[in-house]
């Protein structure tokens, strides 16, 4: 199991990067977030105040403050819940809850919940979705990424501050 869990904190870093262009969005800043240059083979470092694994329902539950780690990648949350394929051979989804924040480089996201649905090929982050990249903001209560096609959408009232110029 250890292994899986292993895989599944990889995948899980996957929501940290973001790092997918989002063309359709390229009016103000791009929603490509965090240093694309971070190595997704790097070692992960995991914390938490506890891990219980449940062999009958196919999970792995990290909670009180998780602190995930990878490269330029950090991730933390009050809960990160690891979902198995029926089988138990492959992580299925990821569910990070409770004041989600990401920071890779000089970018940061935060949200309420980012699930990630490694079949679909998606990361869902839902509930006061902030994206600070230098000084412009965007903020939406929902944000999905499309890792297949590459694109992004916010949706929930979206909001983007953008700063031009020294002001």
């Amino acid at each position: 199991m250890a292994l899986d869990i292993r895989s599944a904190l990889r995948h899980l870093a996957l929501i940290a990067a973001l790092a997918v262009p989002a063309p359709g969005l390229a009016q103000g800043p791009s929603l490509a977030f965090g240093d694309n240059s971070a190595n997704s083979d790097a070692p992960v470092e995991v914390e938490a105040d506890s891990l219980a694994i449940n062999q009958s329902d196919g999970t792995a539950e990290f909670s009180g403050n998780v602190l995930i780690l990878q490269g330029t990648m950090k991730l933390t949350a009050t809960r990160v819940l690891v979902t198995y394929a029926e089988d138990q051979s492959r992580v299925q989804k990821l569910e990070a809850t409770g004041g989600v924040v990401v920071v890779s480089g000089a970018d940061a996201a935060e949200s309420d919940r980012a699930d990630y649905d490694l079949d679909q090929r998606s990361i869902v982050m839902i509930g006061n979705v902030v994206i600070v990249q230098g000084p412009n903001t965007l903020t939406s209560d929902r944000m999905t990424i499309d890792l297949e096609a590459g694109t992004a959408r916010m949706d929930g009232r979206v909001r983007t501050l953008l700063k031009t110029g020294d002001k």
